[in-house]
């Protein structure tokens, strides 16, 4: 039996990290305590996700910038890490890091392929 997660830390852009909006929903709905990035890091992944990887560009040192932030909110006490960004799967793969790694890409296709979250596929439709 797993042990239940209670402090998570988020990347993603800042506004992901910065804003209420991800934040409070994972704090009021799951009862997490939400960990981000100190000022200088939050500024290196909003500007590797940009600047880096937007642009196609996977690179071996932000690679290592990104595993070392991971490292540092786990030393913060972070025991899980979502990555609140689709580009960022990209660069960190869970065999990077010893660290639970969610991708919140994959976790909204796996919500909908199972019809887990009506809301989320309610009203829409396909145009061809």
């Amino acid at each position: 039996i797993g042990k239940r997660i209670q402090n998570i830390g988020l990347l993603g852009t800042r506004f992901t990290m910065e804003q209420d909006f991800y934040k409070h929903r994972l704090q009021n709905n799951f009862g997490l305590s939400v960990l981000i990035p100190e000022p200088k890091e939050r500024d290196d992944v909003h500007r590797i996700i940009y600047e880096v990887l937007c642009l196609g560009n996977i690179n071996p040192a932000s690679k290592q910038c990104y595993l070392h932030i991971i490292s540092s909110l786990q030393g913060q006490g972070a025991e899980a890490i979502i990555l609140g960004c689709t580009e960022i799967a990209l660069l960190v793969k869970q065999a990077d890091t010893s660290m639970p790694l969610f991708d919140s890409t994959t976790d909204h296709a796996v919500a909908i392929s199972l019809d887990e979250d009506s809301s989320l596929i309610e009203n829409k439709t396909i145009s061809s």
